[in-house]
């Protein structure tokens, strides 16, 4: 009876949250016939524009997860899902990060456009896009850096340290430097 009358008023509550979110993630699966987005939503409206515990963003995310420039990230609204999760870093202030429909990203991932110039450390290099593909696994404390293309279907081990492109796919890559551990 509670889910029923919730279901009802959701709707409500998405046009409320228009105020604050950008409409074209407030779909999608965890929004169409789930309670979970708009959960979601109301608990980074509560602690992102109220109490400030982070900056805003145009899509419901955790105070923990960071991003540089929401601009300069492409996803699914079906994958808000990895915006939930604590400690996640989307560095791209220098260049895009486009991450596949599908992919799950653990706790504490990092996704680097741009690293520090080596000469000047007060200077970043220039960006270089990241592109993640559908359906791929980015495991706990892996890190991802400048200019890396991860094919369709790739799993990054945990802990790992992806320095080159794996554009073909199909693979679980692991170690740092990260390479491939097996073909799936």
């Amino acid at each position: 009876m509670m889910k029923t009358l919730l279901r009802r008023i959701a709707p409500v509550f998405i046009v409320l949250l228009r105020l604050f979110f950008d409409e074209r993630y407030l779909c999608g699966k965890y929004f169409v016939g789930s309670l979970v987005g708009c959960r979601w939503a109301l608990k980074a409206l509560w602690v992102r524009n109220v109490l400030r515990l982070a900056p805003p963003l145009p899509w419901p995310a955790t105070h923990s997860c960071h991003v540089s420039n929401p601009r300069n990230i492409i996803f699914h609204p079906d994958d808000l899902n990895n915006f939930q999760s604590p400690g996640t870093y989307f560095q791209n202030f220098k260049a895009v990060i486009t991450l596949g429909r599908g992919t799950y990203i653990g706790p504490n991932v990092g996704i680097i456009t741009a690293n520090h110039d080596i000469y000047d450390l007060a200077a970043h290099t220039n960006g270089q896009d990241v592109t993640v593909g559908e359906g791929c696994w980015l495991g706990m404390n892996s890190v991802i850096l400048p200019g890396v293309v991860l094919g369709a279907r790739t799993i990054v081990a945990a802990g790992a340290v992806v320095t080159q492109s794996f554009p073909e796919g199909g693979v679980v890559i692991g170690g740092v430097p990260a390479k491939v551990l097996k073909v799936i």
